[in-house]
């Protein structure tokens, strides 16, 4: 009974080995790109711990056999041409079997060449812009956010199956079609990644670098920005839903048809409660991070909104600096935003908390003042 309970807690140990083991290696490949990654991976691991076992084994069993204690005495040499040769030879033709296998990833990595499609990605702290430029889709433009709750986020709530890895525009792409991923960033260096797809790309302010993915399989594959980028870096997700090519030639044309009725008049004046109650959404999904639901900031790096100087100021300093950032700090610049947006959002600030202006900012003035 005793050897039965041991064999079961044998198995049993040995198979949570195997799911941590899992855990923690890397995510399953959804295309060939990341299955040869995941090989390399594999074979160098297992080349480097055979030569650590052969190595350290060889030095410890000639530390043993050869010990004093057994009446070996030290040899005392300087030099041996044999084993010079063997230790550049043999170090040589292990850095070649290596080198060849991981030239050709690399190279494969690189071959950005008859894209399907093609996506420019723009990092922005702390969300992605995606713009569809070629291939089927193309004029689609959105930006992707993290759609994790505060309160989840704060703790007030029980955290999600997704926490901190669900988007509010999943990036959508047809399986088995070779796409293209063009990276740039507004701010600081942000990184794109997928690893189930074995693509990653810095995203860098004033640069285009480029790397590409052909997803093989269908379904919803979770990443994360893995560029050390401010703040809420760690609230940055990647979400790319892969789907067949039926149901993406429908999503496109849904997708085209929702963003025309979203899209705003611009050459329309806005009473102040609508400007507010807009203004109150794009707040929350674009400054509440670091300027907090209370207006309040976490000075010194976010300066509060509210009894700010600048917000209760004239009304074109602060457009033009929500507009262009403001150099050397955290401000970005948010000219992403559509004038609406931006008008609303301004209209808000200055009209929330203890503000009380009274002043409704309207898209046209936010024209005027784009650069």
């Amino acid at each position: 009974m005793m050897l039965k309970k041991l064999g079961l807690g044998a198995l049993l140990l040995t198979l949570s080995g195997l799911a941590l083991a899992a855990e923690w290696n890397l995510q399953p490949a959804a295309s060939k790109m990341a299955a040869d990654i995941h090989w390399v991976h594999e074979m160098v691991m297992v080349l480097v711990l055979v030569l650590f076992v052969g190595v350290f084994g060889f030095m410890f069993w000639s530390c043993y056999a050869h010990r004093k204690s057994v009446g070996h005495k030290a040899a005392q040499f300087h030099e041996n041409t044999t084993v010079e040769i063997l230790w550049t030879v043999i170090p040589a033709i292990i850095l070649v079997i290596i080198a060849v296998p991981v030239t050709k990833v690399v190279v494969a990595q690189k071959d950005t060449s008859a894209a399907d499609l093609t996506i420019k990605v723009t990092g922005i702290q702390w969300k992605w812009a995606y713009d569809y430029l070629k291939g089927e889709g193309e004029g689609i433009s959105f930006v992707s956010m993290l759609a994790t709750s505060r309160a989840q986020i704060e703790g007030s709530a029980p955290k999600g199956e997704n926490y901190l890895l669900e988007v509010d525009n999943e990036l959508v792409v047809p399986v088995g079609k070779k796409v293209r991923v063009l990276t740039t960033a507004a701010d600081v260096v942000h990184s794109w990644w997928v690893p189930a797809f074995g693509a990653k790309q810095d995203a860098i302010p004033g640069f285009i670098r480029d790397t590409w993915f052909r997803a093989d399989r269908t379904g919803t594959y979770r990443s994360q920005c893995v560029e050390l980028c401010g703040k809420d870096h760690g609230f940055m997700p990647i979400v790319v839903r892969v789907v067949p090519q039926e149901e993406y030639t429908k999503w496109v044309g849904e997708k085209k048809v929702a963003l025309a009725k979203a899209a705003d008049d611009e050459t329309k004046s806005y009473t102040l409660e609508q400007l507010k109650t807009r203004g109150e959404k794009v707040y929350a999904a674009n400054c509440v991070a670091c300027h907090q639901a209370s207006g309040k900031g976490t000075p010194p790096a976010f300066p509060p909104l509210d009894g700010s100087k600048v917000v209760l100021g004239p009304k074109d300093g602060q457009i033009d600096i929500v507009l262009n950032g403001r150099p050397k700090t955290a401000m970005q610049a948010f000219d992403r935003l559509n004038n609406v947006e931006l008008a609303a959002v301004i209209t808000f600030t200055r009209n929330n908390w203890g503000n009380r202006t009274g002043e409704a900012i309207q898209p046209a003035e936010i024209k005027a003042r784009r650069k």
